[in-house]
């Protein structure tokens, strides 16, 4: 029996595919940036197309690398941007529109609009969301009104939606399959969390057709067969993931109370709350964690959309990093921050604002404040919002965590990790496969096939790399906290 699964990790900015093996350990990666499409203030797509492209090019560099064939492989785990919405012919494949981008805010105004007519209510009860053009809802509607002829088509259900899942493994399948797991569809504003199935009365309110619209399955089976052309084998793909939700999974957060967050593009904080969807009331999201078996387990979701986006910002945009690596030495450089701030509402603000119409704004500037102090405003950013976050969860009655798992790219920063232990007064354990979004996807394929034995196996395996002690005083957290809840004041237009 092949003992290697094959993840394929589709992020906001790259994609990679990444081997790992029965031990949960990466064997080798392949990864490419992703082309980013501004088209208007707020607007943000992606070439659907070219990710697929470079999805294949990737699987077949890491089998490669691997020195494996198609045939060592015992299944395909995919995990995804999530929200990110795509609308594609069912006869060939085509999307009709670039695809747009979870971070993107054309349809705030619609949301509004929604919530002027008394719908939050019944969407959240439903849904465990909160009215806002982060989901992919109002992202289907505006394609389907504003690509002529597309509305009449997907009634006719000549045309399918989904999330980047859905599509790649449309993709895989030769055009066989057209399904989702249960926390993709979890993050459309379509979905009924508790009934578990795609809610009439959501389709009539966002005014998307049923006929669009994906099947739902278990995070963990056969959802399909990708293509011998595409490995020199037929390969199951047997795991579906939402990235947040996938890195749950990766750090084997399975006991109520467990919290991971995660620091890619944005920052996702997720607490598992257990068998039961407990509804927020500070502003969180009630999400689905997974589901195995038929049976669902759900987590309160804090998410805020611009993490490391503001470094790659620092990079791109300003010119004053050559690479992420670079802040870590820059914010070292500076005893303290100078009372410079940060508040990286670039796409709006997320978790617990909710503020689309939020900009961008560095606060506190004098003559004698320099990059350093930008780098390490940008840093301490992060910190500062997990903490919203993390207030909010215990707001929400979620148990005191004993320590914070985190993962993603931008935790390789010792800088950033001391002074997220420090800003949260709360170990922050950093395990010894950071890339655990991609790893939650290979469990979830390997459990099904076999190469990983159940739960207490994948837990088994998690190991800590770091554990980083708080060191800040309780005076100090409190002096930085404060001055951040002002310059956040500063940019909130509601």
């Amino acid at each position: 029996m092949p003992k290697y699964i094959l993840a394929i990790d589709q992020g906001t900015t790259s994609s990679r595919a990444i081997v790992f093996d029965a031990a949960g350990l990466p064997v080798a990666t392949a990864q490419k940036e992703l082309t980013q499409h501004y088209p208007a203030d707020g607007w943000v797509e992606h070439d659907a197309e070219e990710i697929w492209r470079d999805v294949q090019s990737l699987m077949r560099e890491a089998v490669a690398k691997a020195s494996l064939r198609g045939s060592d492989i015992a299944g395909i785990g995919i995990t995804n941007q999530r929200e990110t919405t795509v609308v594609w012919e069912r006869d060939t494949g085509r999307p009709i529109h670039r695809a747009i981008v979870w971070q993107d805010r054309r349809t705030a105004a619609l949301c509004r609009q929604k919530v002027a007519d008394g719908l939050s209510h019944i969407v959240q009860q439903k849904t465990g969301l909160l009215i806002d053009s982060y989901f992919s809802a109002t992202k289907i509607a505006w394609l389907l009104d504003n690509v002529p002829g597309a509305r009449a088509r997907a009634e006719k259900g000549d045309l399918c939606f989904g999330t980047i899942d859905s599509y790649l493994l449309f993709r895989l399948t030769g055009g066989k399959v057209h399904a989702t797991d249960a926390t993709n569809a979890s993050r459309t504003m379509l979905f009924d969390i508790g009934a578990q199935s795609w809610d009439e009365v959501l389709l009539k309110i966002f005014n998307v057709p049923a006929a669009m619209l994906p099947r739902v399955l278990d995070c963990s089976g056969e959802f399909g067969v990708a293509s011998a052309d595409i490995l020199g084998h037929a390969v199951p793909v047997t795991g579906i993931a939402g990235d947040q939700q996938a890195a749950t999974f990766g750090q084997a957060c399975f006991q109520p109370g467990m919290v991971k967050s995660t620091y890619g593009t944005g920052c996702f904080a997720l607490v598992n709350i257990g068998d039961k969807p407990v509804l927020s009331n500070n502003r969180l999201l009630t999400t689905v964690a997974y589901r195995l078996n038929g049976k669902t387990t759900y987590a309160l979701e804090g998410s805020i959309f611009v993490a490391g986006a503001a470094v790659k910002w620092l990079r791109d945009g300003l010119k004053i990093v050559e690479g992420a690596a670079e802040t870590a030495t820059l914010a070292a450089q500076v005893p303290e921050n100078h009372g410079v701030y940060m508040v990286p509402a670039f796409v709006g603000l997320g978790a617990p604002y909710w503020d689309s119409d939020a900009r961008a704004a560095i606060l506190g500037l004098t003559l004698d404040a320099g990059r350093a102090h930008i780098a390490r405003a940008t840093l301490e950013s992060v910190g500062y919002q997990t903490r919203d976050l993390t207030a909010a969860m215990k707001a929400d009655g979620a148990p005191a965590p004993a320590a914070i798992r985190v993962d993603g790219g931008m935790v390789a920063n010792d800088w950033l990790c001391q002074f997220l232990a420090d800003m949260l007064d709360v170990a922050v354990e950093r395990p010894r496969v950071i890339e655990t979004t991609a790893l939650g996807a290979a469990y979830l394929a390997g459990l099904a096939t076999g190469v990983y034995a159940g739960l207490d196996a994948v837990a088994y395996g998690w190991h800590c790399e770091r554990r980083f002690e708080p060191r800040m005083n309780a005076a100090a957290r409190a002096q930085l906290y404060a001055g951040w809840q002002k310059a956040v004041q500063r940019v909130l237009t509601r």
